[in-house]
């Protein structure tokens, strides 16, 4: 898993048939400063919730596809949950 920023949607014209009626989003991958660490990605939004501004955690890959029913679907990316809270143990 991997943590990400929401920065909007993504608007698709046509999409297979077993992605219609879900949500794309467009994140910032994270690390654990929540700093920005890659590109922007685009991933589905299989929680049906994430908004803008939103902290959550993805998956990629195979597992991507795994979160949606048979057949899977192809997804590099899906969003999976939000992030509460984060607590990070710093140095002494």
């Amino acid at each position: 898993m991997h943590l990400g920023r929401v920065l909007g949607t993504v608007v698709a014209t046509k999409k297979v048939e077993n992605l219609e009626g879900l949500k794309l989003l467009t994140i910032q991958p994270l690390n654990h400063k929540l700093e920005p660490v890659e590109d922007p990605i685009v991933a589905l939004d299989t929680i049906a919730m994430a908004g803008h501004g939103d902290i959550i955690y993805y998956t990629t890959g195979r597992e991507a596809s795994m979160v949606l029913k048979k057949p899977f679907p192809p997804v590099d990316a899906a969003v999976i949950g939000f992030v509460d809270e984060i607590d990070i143990e710093k140095d002494v």
